[in-house]
């Protein structure tokens, strides 16, 4: 995998199209943990092949931009985990759960009523897929829902142990992890945005199971750890409750936003050795940045990381965005990277 100084890479999810998707249902409530087919406008028999077409479009989109490391967009998912938390064996499908969301709602959730484990791979197609329909060359990431934040957006009727559920989702999210590099992943990214909103019991729980999410795991592993979409929560917090826990783990790259909660990025250097994926992109308005102001935002965490060990990126998915709007932040992002890459060499 060969890349420029200072690549660039969307943290995971694009701009959905209309015809795929009801996008006023999908953003009038909070990120679905349990299915909600409902949200599709195509057909259940057709829907496979609208996701194929959307998931080649977000590709060559991303490659229009300038991007370096592509993803699927998640054109697949209703929302960045419930698709493969709901694959699993031990959840019921046809009871739900209650569990509040990270705003304090309570919301459905997966009811958990025996022994997580992985019935299939989930993801493994959408990698063969997204390595055939990017250029040659390219590098492409694919991501998955961490196992901390599947456990707290479940109800639990059977391990009666928060740890042990988390570890449960992890040995799921492990052999998922090993199947996915097999696949052709460059990068596989766990999205663990919980560690954030829970950090005590992240502390309690969370770093074990990501321990066991990443056992004998060989591929360049990545986590995204965030305040959630910028469409849904609204107060940011100047900064993160839950950090330089995450020195001492094993994933190679650590996804920090610092865009929109204008992050003191002083704080990068208690996460030494770790590659940043710097977020540079405010997802909380639909103004699209200048070139010169992303740049500005990645000389912010030049100041503490080498270049070598930066990533750039949105500070969340672009899910929520209008599919004008996603694009033109993406070329921005492009454009501002290229600007610092040309100052440092």
């Amino acid at each position: 995998m060969s890349l420029p100084l200072l690549p660039t890479s969307l943290v995971g999810s694009y701009a959905q199209p209309e015809w795929l998707i009801d996008r006023a249902k999908l953003a009038g409530r909070f990120p679905p943990r349990t299915r909600m087919k409902e949200l599709w406008r195509i057909p259940e028999e057709f829907l496979e092949e609208a996701w194929d077409d959307a998931t080649i479009y977000a590709i060559a989109e991303q490659e229009r931009a300038g991007l370096d490391i592509i993803t699927d967009g998640e054109m697949r998912r209703e929302s960045y985990s419930n698709r493969f938390a709901t694959a699993l064996d031990g959840v019921d499908m046809d009871n739900n759960g209650t569990a509040l969301d990270r705003s304090g709602e309570p919301v459905p959730v997966p009811r958990v009523v025996g022994p997580i484990s992985r019935r299939h791979a989930v993801q493994v197609r959408d990698v063969q897929f997204m390595r055939e329909h990017t250029s040659p060359g390219k590098a492409i990431k694919i991501t998955v829902p961490g196992p901390f934040t599947m456990s707290q957006q479940a109800q639990d009727d059977y391990y009666d142990d928060p740890a042990a559920l988390a570890l449960a989702y992890a040995g799921a999210v492990n052999e998922e992890i090993k199947d996915l590099f097999a696949a052709g992943a460059d990068v596989v990214q766990l999205d663990e945005p919980y560690m954030q909103a829970r950090p005590d019991k992240a502390r309690a729980y969370g770093l074990q199971a990501l321990e066991r999410a990443l056992e004998g795991v060989t591929g360049t592993t990545a986590l995204h750890i965030c305040f959630g979409y910028a469409h849904l929560i609204h107060e940011r917090p100047e900064g993160y409750s839950f950090l330089p826990e995450l020195s001492a783990s094993d994933v190679q790259q650590i996804s920090i936003e610092t865009a929109q909660s204008n992050l003191d990025t002083a704080v990068l250097e208690t996460l030494p050795g770790k590659t940043i994926i710097l977020g540079v992109l405010d997802l909380s308005t639909h103004a699209v940045e200048e070139p010169e102001t992303v740049a500005a935002r990645i000389r912010k965490g030049l100041a503490h990381v080498p270049a070598e060990k930066i990533i750039v990126a949105p500070d969340c998915g672009l899910k929520y965005l209008p599919r004008e709007v996603a694009f033109g932040k993406m070329k921005a992002m492009a454009d501002g990277a290229a600007i610092v890459r040309a100052e440092l060499a």
